[in-house]
């Protein structure tokens, strides 16, 4: 949890600040959104996933090839179903 937390907080101090707040519910995007998003926004979104599918006790270390890797492994599960869920998707590619 202290490493999700810590990431969040770096993508909060790295993100431009909005002029009103932003949110996005990862429950309800799909393949096709997230394939049709900005690099910016597909970037911060594995960071994410990256963070929420680590083990609880893994040491807080950002692996970019492995962050890189399964960017492809999810962009290719999205391309082929581009109407499941995003989590739905990551769950294939991040999951056990």
């Amino acid at each position: 949890m202290k490493k999700l937390s810590a990431l969040l907080m770096a993508i909060a101090l790295y993100a431009p600040l909005p002029a009103q707040a932003q949110q996005l519910d990862l429950a309800t995007v799909t393949c096709k959104d997230f394939i049709a998003s900005d690099k910016q926004t597909i970037g911060l979104i594995l960071m994410w996933l990256e963070g929420y599918y680590s083990d609880t006790d893994a040491k807080p270390i950002v692996d970019f090839d492995k962050m890189k890797a399964d960017g492809g492994k999810l962009g290719e599960y999205c391309g082929k179903n581009p109407g499941h869920s995003l989590i739905t998707a990551a769950d294939e590619v991040f999951g056990p």
